[in-house]
């Protein structure tokens, strides 16, 4: 498995931004598919965006024109940059990782990732 550990998290008002960072230990994230998710208190985790191996990106249709996903492979990490946040994008948000056959080419949907980040909070209040 890939230790991944999520960073960036914090509080923000609305309408402000933040960048959360997934970062590898021991392997080349580039080699593989990474999934950003979330889990806001009482709900269920939820897809937020994702990069395949192939470097193909996809973003849910909601979180469009707000949150986007990039690859810095000079820092072996996949970002998420959220702007405009509100506060019902409020949540733990984790990374994933997997190297299966289908993250070579797409990521929308997937969600068996083979590890997973700890989580790192964002808080959106004002």
């Amino acid at each position: 498995q890939v230790q991944l550990v999520e960073s960036g998290g914090g509080m923000v008002q609305p309408g402000g931004s933040l960048r959360l960072s997934c970062t590898a230990s021991g392997v080349i994230l580039h080699f593989y598919g990474v999934g950003w998710f979330r889990q806001a208190p009482g709900k269920e985790r939820e897809e937020v965006a994702c990069i395949s191996a192939d470097g193909r990106t996809n973003v849910v249709s909601s979180l469009k024109g707000r949150f986007s996903i990039f690859r810095d492979n000079a820092e072996n990490t996949v970002s998420l940059r959220m702007k405009n946040l509100k506060p019902e994008d409020a949540a733990v948000y984790y990374c994933a990782a997997g190297q299966s056959e289908t993250l070579v080419y797409s990521c929308s949907g997937y969600v068996d990732y083979d590890s997973w980040g700890q989580g790192t909070q964002v808080t959106v209040s004002s």
